[in-house]
């Protein structure tokens, strides 16, 4: 028998009889009521396998090799389960590092192929650098420090070195790598835990406001309605380039409410509510989706079928193919492409509505937003000099007409040569009242 006992300071433990006929206990501590349920289950499949000479259920099993730490020691004191089979730095030592990285990325089968791609970079510079056969027990943070130097001293395809956000992104993913280690009790400390500063810091001199007279020129540039539209979402819709492209499908325009329901491949791991957003069927991007939907009619609308037809290869480069219009334009290719169009919608959107409304339809958060995406623009300079140009001009206009107001009024009043013009009577008789001095005596004389 097992039961769940809530003592008076709301502490919980368990009580059981064990296969020898023993009363135990294991305090649990303050934890919900249902994880008490829960190991409450697991104990008396345990008891009951230990009274059978049964083995275990699986899912009894799996539980309880995950369990650790003070709960792992209570049961172990109280013999429902075994102590480790070796010390985590006996485990680390025959652990080699190619072993734990092929271990860990194989397990990970819910992730994208763009994170897949970013995982196997940061594995292959690991192992480039430690070897495979290094034991992840030997990896010291000394060692981690030195792997973020290398990253950024060494030479890679072409004679390339890595730019900085990238060095980040790697260190950071070996940190969650190795945190993964800790956890299944392989190290007893992330090597990379304490390194600083390898968050994503945003490189704002890469930014670049592709102006509406810019963009108007590359759209005249596309070969065909496709890239025209292509182009469009980026710049007027805002979208993903190109997963949330790829995504829209002529079902999800709806014509008479003027909206459209983006996809959003990137954030539904996080659930339903990040699956999908709204944005406005912008008036700037209403010809270009107009345009192809006027192609799709041709061979029939199917509300199923994707909006953007080809270019639907993984390994389709629609980055050179736009670097070639944009110079067809007659312009040179601005940095991070598709990126900086994105940002440049949101730029302006933020400025005509809230920027919780821009944040809303481009689909990040407003401290993403000022950290990555809002620009400073030459409009912003330009209206900001031209409104103190029109201030000054407007001052000086003033001060001149009150000068020209007032030397008209002095010539029609001009004073003749023994005559005192009320003007000027009126000045000395301010100057005379402010300035009083003494007067003579204007009394009788005195008689005798």
């Amino acid at each position: 028998m097992v039961s769940v006992i809530t003592e008076p300071n709301g502490r919980k433990r368990i009580e059981f009889i064990n296969a020898e006929g023993q009363r135990k206990r294991v305090r649990l501590g303050k934890i919900p009521k249902g994880d008490a349920e829960t190991i409450k289950t697991h104990v008396q499949y345990i008891v009951a396998s230990q009274q059978s000479k049964q083995p275990l259920r699986p899912a009894t099993a799996e539980w309880l090799g995950e369990i650790n730490g003070v709960l792992r020691k209570r049961f172990v004191a109280v013999g429902l389960c075994e102590p480790d089979e070796a010390p985590a730095a006996e485990r680390s030592a025959v652990m080699t590092l190619g072993e734990f990285l092929s271990r860990h990325l194989s397990g990970l089968t819910h992730i994208k192929s763009s994170t897949a791609t970013a995982y196997g970079h940061t594995k292959r510079c690991l192992l480039e650098h430690f070897g495979a056969d290094k034991p992840i027990g030997e990896i010291t943070v000394a060692d981690a420090t030195r792997f973020r130097r290398w990253l950024a001293t060494h030479e890679f395809r072409q004679g390339r070195k890595l730019a900085d956000a990238t060095i980040r992104r790697r260190c950071t993913l070996a940190r969650q790598f190795f945190k993964e280690a800790v956890e299944d009790r392989f190290i007893a400390e992330n090597p990379f835990g304490k390194l600083k500063g390898i968050g994503v810091k945003p490189n704002r001199s890469r930014d670049y406001f592709v102006s509406q007279k810019d963009a108007q020129k590359v759209l005249d540039a596309c070969p065909d309605a496709e890239w025209r539209l292509l182009f469009a979402l980026s710049r007027f819709g805002g979208l993903r380039c190109p997963s949330e492209h790829l995504a829209l499908t002529w079902g999800d325009v709806d014509w008479d409410a003027r909206r459209i329901t983006v996809h959003v491949p990137k954030l539904e791991h996080h659930g339903e509510e990040y699956a999908t957003r709204q944005i406005p069927l912008f008036p700037e991007l209403r010809p270009y989706l107009e345009d192809a939907f006027a192609l799709a009619g041709e061979r029939g609308i199917v509300p199923s079928e994707p909006i953007i037809t080809r270019y639907r290869s993984a390994n389709a480069n629609l980055r050179t193919q736009l670097e070639r219009i944009i110079k067809r334009a007659g312009l040179k290719p601005w940095p991070k492409l598709f990126q900086n169009l994105r940002a440049s919608r949101q730029t302006e959107l933020a400025e005509r509505h809230p920027l919780y409304v821009a944040c809303a339809w481009i689909g990040n958060s407003e401290r993403v937003a000022q950290k990555h995406y809002l620009q400073v623009t030459d409009e912003d300079f330009a209206a900001a000099t031209e409104e103190k140009a029109a201030q000054k001009a407007a001052h000086h206009a003033g001060i001149s007409a009150d000068n020209t107001a007032h030397h008209a009024a002095r010539r029609s009043k001009t004073p003749g040569k023994h005559d005192i013009s009320a003007e000027t009577e009126s000045v000395q008789w301010a100057r005379q009242d402010s300035n009083l001095g003494p007067q003579p005596y204007q009394g009788c004389a005195l008689t005798n």
